[in-house]
């Protein structure tokens, strides 16, 4: 999967005064005069520290270093490994398929024999290089998609890379099984006898499993001793059936009521049926219903989305070898002593109370998409953010830091950038409609001003020209002493209000994530054509702001289009 690298450029490393230039006019519009005024101080003082030069300096050189793909190499390692809390909720991400006629076994054999069709195209090399609009794109991420499990560390975890094996595991009510998919040449076998396989490993799932799975729901450090306890015990040949699998097959005992329940359960789930730390889970309900939960670490969702169409789309593929002989199916035993039985117990009810108190909602607009925001001379990304910056005016009473992720695959081993979305341009607009002695040339003006602006700031990202990162990285190689990272500025502009992504996908009915802050929405949605959905997460406390947002969401997209039509 390295054959678009050698022909892509390296992230640009900005100077240290234009990342500082950028931060404070990313700022601004979140700051009063006050806190703007100490803000520049200590951008100031930043820029002219010894510090940051030398910080500077190493990133410099350790980009020049030998295997370094990208300044960010790094950062993206501390970025998702570091962190020590839950990744279920708090950093996976689902997608809900669209609809099938399929009920359970019948679908996740489809499901999984065009997923293993996929990963042979890796193999072979046929896979269609990636590129956008005539540009190649990284494809370091698709070697990652089959085989990678994160495994859980004391102070940071570690990404275990894929290795040859034949195998996917399947869980059903909390039990294991280590389902063979491949035959000895490595050709998946047909797609009647991996359902043969499902339908013995759901016979054999009889009575309620140990639910091992739960323990990787917990935080990074407390999984990572529970990890060690279980290998003490004599489970390392288990851990490294799952940990080497292929992907993750979840095959649900429970139907959800509701689009909304069935999305809950890909979010989060029965912790016990899940292994949160492997790259790729396909889920699939009784009915048919499928989707699919992605660890984050090693894959963003523009690289699960091309995995996504391919498996749902159009079936090219159709003369494919078989393997030949019939694929094996084994339970997967954990040894368990009292304290560990006691440990998954005490981590699944405290996973299902935590992701209780998440509050969600969805919202599908089916009359408005990319063409109609196009058709008012609008980006539809743009349209959509004005609208979310209006909701959110009208349902909190102000303006908040807002996050969206920028794809900037065009670069060597490129993943995303951090947009922020407040411009001068964007506040200025919704301050005019909410402005009654505002006249509409006026608001259709703003409007259109504040989409330019949000274009070129989308732009300025994608050519790497944004400070945020840049900043962090700075910190992390000596320069975290200084009064920038303690400033107003800094503070504001990383305390996410709405955090925004997009999965546009045919195939996909919904995409959703977690919220990032206390106080934060995180906004994901699927915006096609003809069709707008969106998923909304935010903890209980802001539930009753997130459903007037979602209410005014609706008004928003709907008096925007009268506006400019």
């Amino acid at each position: 999967m390295e054959q678009n690298e050698d022909v892509l450029p390296r992230v640009p490393l900005p100077t240290v005064g234009e990342s500082c230039a950028r931060f404070l006019e990313w700022c601004a519009p979140l700051l009063t005069a006050e806190q703007l005024r100490e803000t520049e101080t200590a951008v100031a003082e930043f820029r002219d520290a010894p510090e940051a030069a030398k910080a500077q300096a190493r990133l410099a050189e350790y980009e020049q270093g030998a295997g370094v793909q990208s300044w960010l190499d790094e950062f993206w390692e501390f970025r998702y490994l570091g962190r020590r809390d839950r990744i279920a909720l708090n950093a996976n991400f689902f997608f809900l398929f669209e609809e099938s006629a399929q009920r359970q076994v019948p679908r996740a054999a489809t499901l999984l024999r065009r997923a293993l069709r996929y990963r042979q195209r890796i193999l072979d090399g046929k896979l269609e290089p990636a590129g956008k609009r005539g540009q190649p794109e990284s494809m370091a991420q698709y070697g990652f998609l089959f085989g990678t499990t994160r495994i859980p560390g004391a102070g940071q975890d570690t990404a275990r890379p894929p290795e040859p094996a034949r195998h996917i595991v399947v869980f059903a009510r909390g039990h294991a099984f280590r389902v063979d998919v491949l035959d000895e040449q490595g050709l998946p076998y047909p797609e009647a006898e991996l359902a043969g396989v499902l339908d013995t490993a759901l016979e054999a799932a009889a009575g309620r499993g140990a639910g091992v799975g739960a323990l990787t729901s917990a935080a990074r450090a407390e999984w990572a001793g529970d990890r060690q306890a279980l290998r003490e015990l004599g489970n390392t040949s288990a851990l490294e059936a799952v940990e080497t699998a292929l992907l993750c097959l979840c095959l649900e005992d429970e139907q959800p009521g509701d689009t909304l329940a069935t999305c809950a359960q890909l979010l989060h789930g029965d912790p016990g049926n899940r292994w949160f730390d492997k790259a790729l889970s396909l889920i699939v309900f009784p009915d048919g219903t499928a989707g699919v939960n992605v660890e984050h670490c090693r894959l963003d969702g523009t690289t699960m989305l091309h995995l996504v169409d391919a498996i749902l789309g159009q079936d090219e593929d159709g003369a494919d070898r078989n393997g030949t002989g019939k694929p094996g199916c084994a339970p997967i035993s954990f040894t368990l002593d009292e304290a560990l039985r006691d440990r998954i117990a005490a981590t699944a009810a405290a996973f299902t109370e935590y992701a209780g108190q998440m509050a969600t909602e969805l919202l599908a607009i089916e009359d408005f998409g990319t063409e109609d925001a196009k058709a008012l001379g609008v980006s539809p990304d743009a349209f959509v953010q004005l609208a979310y910056q209006l909701a959110h005016r009208r349902a909190k009473g102000f303006l908040g830091a807002t996050y969206e992720s920028i794809a900037t695959r065009q670069y060597r081993n490129g993943r995303t950038e951090a947009m922020r979305v407040i411009t001068p341009e964007l506040y200025r607009f919704v301050e005019l409609m909410e402005d009654d002695a505002a006249g509409r040339v006026e608001r259709i003006a703003a409007a259109r001003d504040a989409a330019r602006a949000h274009v070129a700031r989308a732009k300025e990202c994608q050519s790497g020209a944004a400070p945020e990162q840049h900043l962090w990285e700075l910190s992390r190689r000596g320069a975290d002493g200084l009064a920038l990272y303690d400033s107003s500025g800094w503070r504001v502009l990383r305390s996410d209000y709405l955090s925004t992504s997009s999965a546009p996908s045919q195939h996909i009915q919904y995409f959703g994530f977690g919220s990032t802050s206390p106080q934060c929405i995180g906004i994901a949605y699927v915006l096609l054509p003809s069709r707008f959905h969106v998923h909304l997460c935010t903890p209980k406390e802001v539930r009753e702001p997130m459903h007037a947002f979602a209410r005014d969401l609706s008004g928003a997209i709907a008096e925007l289009r009268g506006l400019l039509g």
